[in-house]
C-alpha cells in the first residue's frame, strides 16, 4: 500500500474511477427517487452488477438555535422504519434549487421559526454505497417565531430543548437520524474546539 504524503487524502489519492458502466436501465421512478440497474466491471475487472439509487432533491438540515442556547426537534413516525424518530427540522431540495432557499422553506413549514442568520455547517454523502444523496446542514441563529405549516404527509411534533441534551440524544441512541446525528456532532465538535458559529447574513 503507497504511503500517502501528509495532509493528502485517499478521495485525491484514487482519482480515477476504477468501476466500467457497461449498460444501464431505468427500472423505476418516482418525484423523489428514481431506481436504475447496471452492468457494470468492478475494479477487479469482473462482470457484476449495482443498483443505485438517485434522489430527485438534496437533503437539508437545520439547526436553529435561540439565544439562551435553545435549539427545535422534530418528531414524526417514520414509515420505512415503522418507528418514531426525533430529528433535527430536515427537509428535500429539488436539484437545481439554492439550498440555503430550501432550508429556510423547510424551518418555516416545520417549525414557524424564521431566522436572520445561517450558517452552513457541513455537506455530507448519505448512504453512498447505493445512492446519489447529498445533505447540507445550516445553523440558524436570531431567530422569530410563528405558525408551522407542515404538509400533509407530515404529522410532526416539535420539541424545543436545550442544545446540549439534543447532542446528548445524538449521543446515546435515542435519536438515530443520521443527518440529525451528524449536524449535532458537528457542532459540538465546533462548539469543543471554540469554534465560533460564525453567521452568514440570508
Amino acid at each position: 500500500m503507497d504511503v500517502l504524503p501528509e495532509g493528502l487524502s485517499l478521495i485525491v489519492k484514487m482519482e480515477h474511477n476504477p468501476w466500467k458502466t457497461l449498460s444501464q436501465k431505468q427500472v423505476y421512478s418516482n418525484p423523489w427517487i428514481s431506481v436504475s440497474h447496471r452492468e457494470v466491471l468492478n475494479p477487479a475487472g469482473n462482470p457484476g452488477i449495482y443498483g443505485v439509487v438517485q434522489f430527485q432533491n438534496y437533503a437539508v438540515g437545520i439547526i436553529p438555535i435561540d439565544e439562551a442556547g435553545n435549539t427545535w426537534l422534530v418528531g414524526q413516525y417514520r414509515y420505512t422504519l415503522e418507528q418514531y424518530s426525533w430529528e433535527i427540522p430536515e427537509g428535500g431540495c429539488p436539484l437545481g434549487e439554492d439550498v440555503l432557499a430550501a432550508a429556510k422553506r423547510e424551518l418555516l413549514e416545520e417549525t414557524g421559526i424564521t431566522a436572520q442568520q445561517w450558517t452552513p455547517i457541513l455537506e455530507a454523502d448519505m448512504s453512498n454505497s447505493v445512492t446519489d444523496e447529498r445533505a447540507y446542514v445550516f445553523v440558524a441563529t436570531q431567530l422569530s417565531f410563528g405558525e408551522a405549516q407542515p404538509e400533509e404527509t407530515e404529522d410532526l411534533r416539535v420539541k424545543k430543548l436545550p442544545l446540549e441534551e439534543a447532542i446528548q440524544m445524538a449521543l446515546d441512541g435515542r435519536m438515530r437520524d443520521a443527518l440529525a446525528m451528524l449536524a449535532l456532532l458537528k457542532v459540538k465538535a465546533m462548539l469543543d474546539a471554540s469554534e465560533p458559529l460564525t453567521p452568514r447574513s440570508p
